[in-house]
């Protein structure tokens, strides 16, 4: 009985906490970008559209940073780790500057990148030499394509006007990335022929 009550105990220090903590702007659990969409939900700081491109905004930062960091570390090709350099430093600044957008509106986002990313990262860093080369790229132009796409639509329709902005803002650096990243790998494809 002592070990039931303990263990209940427990479990209600936990909901305390977790309830008490709800006031942070960013996520801590199992799938950040979860748990994050789901305290946004129930606190609605601004409406859902906005809140949700806002925690998928700091998601795919979190990956830019960490895939560049991966590319730094275990590209051949010197111009993906220089790419990789650049998505670091871009990426983190954007990142700092949404951090403090929704630090002003209680958006609640994710600490960690979702684990869809995080699995992608982990199997990524397995890889090496050329064969870490072409996955790396050849990530970063669909990523981009992707980024650009929805930064265009949240620069256009987002209810926020500040986050609408910061989208706005944001996009010729995505834009810019996307052309580098298709750059590198049509180089890479034609270094092969």
């Amino acid at each position: 009985m002592k070990k039931l009550t303990f263990i209940a105990a427990t479990m209600l220090a936990a909901w305390m906490f977790q309830a008490c903590n709800s006031g942070n702007t960013e996520a801590k659990h199992e799938d950040a970008v979860d748990s994050a969409q789901a305290v946004n939900k129930e606190t609605a700081p601004v409406d859902k559209e906005s809140s949700d491109f806002a925690v998928k905004a700091a998601d795919g930062g979190m990956l830019e940073v960490q895939a560049g960091k991966l590319a730094q570390e275990k590209g051949t090709n010197q111009r993906i780790k220089d790419f990789g350099a650049l998505l670091v430093r871009d990426h983190s600044k954007a990142s700092d500057e949404l951090k403090g957008l929704a630090q002003s509106k209680n958006i609640t986002l994710p600490d960690s990148v979702g684990s869809d990313y995080s699995e992608h990262l982990r199997d990524m860093s397995k890889l090496s030499g050329k064969e870490f080369d072409k996955h790396f790229i050849d990530m970063m132009v669909k990523d981009h394509d992707k980024d650009v796409d929805m930064f265009d639509k949240a620069s256009q329709n987002l209810t926020d006007p500040d986050l609408k902005t910061w989208a706005g803002n944001t996009l010729p650096v995505l834009k810019s990335h996307q052309d580098t990243a298709k750059a590198i790998q049509d180089a890479m494809k034609n270094a092969k022929k």
